[in-house]
């Protein structure tokens, strides 16, 4: 049985938003915080939690009570089983008058496999060189505790030597059970990485074969304590950097988040072998830090940066993305001496919404009616998903970039009006926007002038020049300014569209250099540079760059 004292020191030491925000995601509502009740569907949040009084109380179904029931409830335990997993989340030693509890047995064998892990590295030359090669010194080896297992006998005879139970071993996910009822062991011939809970309690291992094994890298299976979809590797050494500097960093693997600690980056952590999950939100908002994805730019990458992306604008996150070029990922960059790159890319994050909506644009053949019409559902769809004033911020951008007005993105917008819109001849309807806002506002034409070329408008050149020309009886001109399809934009919203028409330009003046073989290697070199690191970034910082003229590359 548990002690009763040790129940209390355990209640008092824990604190009733924190155990709930580890389940799910907590809104604060005046001295209280707020959510959907996880017990019954609702979709206006009717489930509190208060700190001061340290219960909760859902006033839609009444389920109610303390940390412990809580727990109890959402996890299907009986009291003392809640009281185990508890003390297990918290790093939590409780004592009992008699006998032991199952979380902390497991937890015991998985101090002792990680210790004998750690000893096995230092025997084994083929792992330890792996590491180095990597670039992982050995205070990051130290600091993050890897290890190796080398074969499954290995670990059966630790086990055995240890008197360690094999039906323990086994709930803790440190083996299995063959066809014929033969242990063996989960990691064999790994290095071996271990995961701790956010408070710092072991709960199971990751492992990267050394060998010809097809899985590169796995994880401990499901037990009652490792759920990865709800843990993050690395978030018990990252959590103060984050809460202090409101930075986190969530990267795709363990050896990019001792990587990114080992050059500075303290805050970086990665999820297991997983997405990102609504699980992880919770742990996610704890301290309301800036998320920053940092995935590989290769197809696999942006498709994951593109669902955890999504997934955090719904949820009201700040943040943004950055997509690793070249194939590389952090850990190679970091260790080829190219932190001050690396920390580059991270201030130039493109923040998650813009990258959603072009992400999905850029997906599709816009210059297909048909494809741009599916791309404009699926940018509508998200953007849907977001507060009114994130769309109402957004649909200039989007409609830009999709080459649509802002009034399909309207709520009022009859679907058949939208459809009749892409079938139109290739008008382009974002710019025909700006020119009829030009119209409309001439004292903005010098502004446009300053940042854009005639040349950059294609086949409505000439009628952007008879614009500038005050040719107010031109026959297009006076047709698009009683074009009620035709939307005229605010000076935000035509900043907005000027800096993406820009964005657009010079990163296709980058692909068009990048192809040129006339160039020389300096000249497309330093071409190049000038639009990746100069151009761009100021784009992205909200400049308005004044055109410049590559057309004689």
């Amino acid at each position: 049985m548990i002690d009763n004292a040790s129940i209390e020191s355990l209640k008092s030491s824990i604190d009733i938003v924190d155990v709930v925000g580890s389940y799910i995601e907590l809104k604060k509502a005046g001295a209280n915080y707020k959510a959907n009740c996880p017990f019954h569907g609702e979709k206006t949040p009717s489930f509190v939690v208060s700190p001061t009084k340290q219960i909760y109380h859902c006033f839609g179904c009444g389920a109610g009570g303390d940390s412990i029931k809580f727990v109890m409830e959402i996890e299907k335990l009986n009291y003392p089983e809640a009281i185990e997993k508890l003390a297990s989340m918290y790093n939590f030693s409780l004592h009992y008058t008699k006998g032991s509890s199952d979380y902390s047995e497991s937890r015991r064998l998985l101090e002792s496999i990680q210790k004998w892990y750690a000893q096995n590295l230092d025997r084994n030359d083929v792992a330890r060189r792996y590491l180095n090669d990597r670039g992982i010194s050995n205070s990051s080896i130290e600091a993050f505790e890897i290890g190796y297992v080398g074969r499954s006998q290995e670990v059966i005879a630790f086990l055995n030597s240890s008197l360690l139970p094999l039906p323990k071993a086994e709930e803790a996910g440190i083996v299995a059970r063959g066809e014929k009822g033969e242990p063996y062991a989960r990691l064999v011939e790994r290095v071996t990485f271990p995961i701790y809970s956010p408070n710092g309690a072991i709960v199971g291992f990751g492992g990267r074969t050394l060998g010809s094994h097809p899985a590169k890298y796995i994880n401990s299976p499901q037990t009652k304590l490792f759920n990865k979809s709800r843990l993050l590797y690395g978030y018990h050494k990252a959590k103060e950097s984050i809460y202090t500097n409101k930075k986190l960093i969530v990267c795709e693997g363990y050896l990019d988040v001792i990587m990114f600690h080992q050059a500075g980056f303290r805050e970086a952590v990665a999820t297991l072998g997983t997405a990102l999950t609504p699980e992880h939100l919770p742990l996610l908002r704890k301290g309301d830090p800036r998320i920053i994805l940092a995935y590989d730019g290769d197809k696999a990458g942006v498709a994951a940066a593109l669902k955890a992306a999504q997934m955090l604008s719904i949820g009201g996150f700040d943040g943004g993305v950055v997509l690793f070029p070249g194939g590389q990922d952090p850990a190679d960059m970091i260790a080829d001496g190219k932190s001050k790159e690396v920390a580059k890319l991270l201030r130039e994050a493109e923040p998650l919404i813009p990258f959603v909506i072009g992400t999905i644009a850029h997906s599709y053949e816009l210059s297909d009616p048909r494809a741009r019409e599916a791309a404009f559902a699926a940018v509508k769809q998200f953007l849907s998903s977001l507060s009114q004033i994130m769309q109402d911020s957004y649909i200039p951008t989007a409609a830009t970039l999709l080459g649509v007005s802002p009034a399909l993105f309207s709520r009022g917008a009859v679907l058949s009006e939208v459809r009749r819109s892409f079938t139109q001849k290739k008008e382009d309807i974002a710019l025909l926007s700006l020119f009829k806002t030009l119209l409309e506002k001439p004292m903005l034409i010098d502004e446009v002038l300053d940042v854009l070329d005639s040349s950059m408008f294609g086949e409505y050149q000439s009628l952007f020049e008879a614009l500038v020309r005050e040719e107010q009886d031109h026959p297009q001109l006076v047709g698009l300014s009683i074009d009620e399809n035709i939307q005229t934009l605010s000076e935000e919203e035509l900043r907005k569209s000027l800096l993406w028409m820009l964005s657009l330009y010079y990163r296709e003046q980058y692909r068009e250099i990048a192809k040129d073989n006339t160039l020389s290697y300096q000249k497309k070199s330093f071409l190049m540079r000038k639009i990746k690191t100069d151009i761009i970034p100021r784009l992205k910082r909200g400049e308005l760059v004044a055109y410049e003229s590559f057309g004689t590359v």
